[in-house]
This record gives C-alpha cells, structure tokens and sequence, in this order.
C-alpha cells in the first residue's frame, strides 16, 4: 500500500505543478503587460486539471470506502 500513496503523492505533485503553471504563468504575463492567445489556452488547460483533480480525488474516495467496508 506504501506503492499506492507514493505514487498517489507524485501524481498530485505533477498535478499541482501543471495547475501553477497553466494559472500562474498567465497571471504574471498579464502583469508584465504581455497579452498573448495562449492564456485562454492555459485557462482551459487549468480547468480541465482542476476537473481531472476533483474526478481524481472522487474515485479515491470511492476506494477509500470500500476498503473500509470491506475490512
């Protein structure tokens, strides 16, 4: 089970990390004053991590309940 949460905490790392730069980067170009086309690109990319965290995070908590259950 160690496997699982390792593997667990990497996937939220690698997630945490695509949701800072898909919302950060725009935030600090829109600050510098550069405007580009791709910031509605990386919003969208932020919404669907953040949809994916929440489908994610749902499906882990289905398996958490079941274990529980089953014990």
């Amino acid at each position: 089970m160690k496997e699982a949460t390792d593997v667990l905490r990497v996937i939220g790392i690698i997630l945490l990390a695509i949701f800072v730069i898909a919302v950060g980067v725009p935030i600090v170009l829109t600050a510098a004053g550069i405007t580009l086309g791709i910031i509605k690109i990386l919003f969208g990319i932020a919404v669907l991590v953040i949809k994916l965290a929440v489908i994610i995070a749902v499906a882990y908590l289905i398996l958490v309940g079941i274990r529980a259950i089953l014990r």
